[in-house]
């Protein structure tokens, strides 16, 4: 029998069903973190406009030998695109990618004395930095609190019913008000990982995974047996 899947339904569980989802993230991915490899701001913000539309397995891979040729911001700065485009090229957007991380590395020389800002505002004025890439630099750089909603994120709270937000921003708006404010940068984790491991795109892996009784995806699976 062919299985037949719904798309979004944007429905949500309530709230006592939500905190045991949260309970249950937490339990099983606690002490999770970033999966991309940096050693300073700067570096994470590079890595970070790389990883769009690419995994972080392929960024890493890059960067690996990418931060041991150029090591500080002016060099990035004094790079041309297409220099650093032959360094990048095996990621997604590699042109533009190129453009906008000489071009943050500038602007933060100019206008930042060379140090990565700390609010998500002066963070979006770089290039290439939107919210999610601004929030994943406050909380993995700074340890200041930011929920970043990128594609695993946006999925799994869907699906388990943590959100109703149709799009990232007010999705994100959704989850900060349902967990504690000093948990954001680890719910971030929780949820990556649990995409990354178990409520994966395509292959959703619902009979392993430790929340499919409380999951609204999958009883809409089941609803279509």
């Amino acid at each position: 029998m062919q299985m037949k899947i719904k798309k979004a339904t944007h429905k949500k569980n309530n709230e006592k069903q939500r905190k045991k989802i949260l309970d249950i993230l937490e339990e099983t991915y606690r002490g999770s973190s970033t999966a991309l490899h940096f050693s300073s701001p700067f570096e994470l913000l590079v890595a970070t406009i790389l990883s769009a539309q690419t995994n972080d397995n392929q960024v890493n891979k890059i960067t690996d030998t990418l931060f041991k040729k150029y090591h500080t911001m002016e060099e990035f700065a004094k790079l041309n695109p297409e220099e650093l485009e032959q360094e990048i090229k095996t990621c997604g957007l590699y042109k533009n990618k190129a453009k906008n991380i000489i071009a943050a590395a500038q602007l933060l020389l100019s206008d930042f004395a060379g140090e990565i800002p700390q609010t998500r505002e002066e963070l979006m004025r770089l290039p290439g930095v939107g919210r999610k890439t601004a929030n994943v630099i406050l909380s993995n750089a700074f340890g200041i609190p930011a929920l970043a909603v990128d594609t695993h994120v946006f999925r799994v709270s869907a699906r388990l019913g943590l959100s109703s937000g149709t799009n990232p921003e007010k999705m994100e708006e959704e989850l900060a008000r349902i967990i504690p404010k000093e948990k954001w940068g680890e719910a971030h984790h929780w949820l990556i990982w649990h995409g990354r491991k178990i409520c994966k795109a395509r292959k959703p892996n619902c009979p392993n995974c430790p929340l499919n009784q409380l999951c609204l995806f999958t009883q809409n699976r089941e609803d279509q047996l």
